[in-house]
């Protein structure tokens, strides 16, 4: 059985053989760029495809409460809904809002982890986009002591 990390190297793989074979197009099929580039959560989320957004206690945001290191703030988002299409990971005051975005089924349990860069203090944002277009999500405060993305 493979886990993730033999998963995902192997899609890298099979992106990069596609990129180099004149099928760019392909290895870049799932990112969304406006999402990525987006300034505000509300701005992120609407370009992943949310019509409408509410807070909802069955989505759940993951991180500390106090990061001592910007650089590498460990978030993670979860939820146990059936319907959703995409779970994302936000942080309000980068740069660019936008994290992570996951792409869900429900065959995939969406419990989901990384690590992100921020610069200062900020509201995190778990949202899960369900497939009908509506947004639900929850946010935590993490206080950061050294910042991460500087000037």
């Amino acid at each position: 059985m493979q886990n993730r990390r033999e998963t995902l190297k192997q899609s890298v793989v099979v992106a990069g053989i596609l990129a180099s074979a004149g099928f760019p197009q392909f290895a870049q099929a799932a990112v969304n760029k406006a999402a990525f580039e987006a300034k505000t959560v509300q701005e992120a989320a609407r370009a992943a495809g949310a019509k409408s957004m509410a807070e909802s206690k069955d989505v759940t945001i993951i991180g500390p409460d106090i990061a001592e290191n910007g650089a590498v703030v460990p978030l993670g988002a979860s939820t146990t809904l059936t319907g959703v299409k995409h779970l994302l990971i936000m942080v309000e005051k980068n740069p660019s809002a936008l994290v992570a975005m996951f792409n869900v089924t429900d065959a995939v349990e969406a419990n989901f982890s990384t690590r992100a860069k921020m610069g200062q203090s900020s509201d995190v944002y778990a949202v899960a986009i369900m497939n009908d277009g509506k947004a639900l999500w929850a946010k935590k405060e993490v206080k950061v002591t050294l910042g991460g993305c500087g000037g």
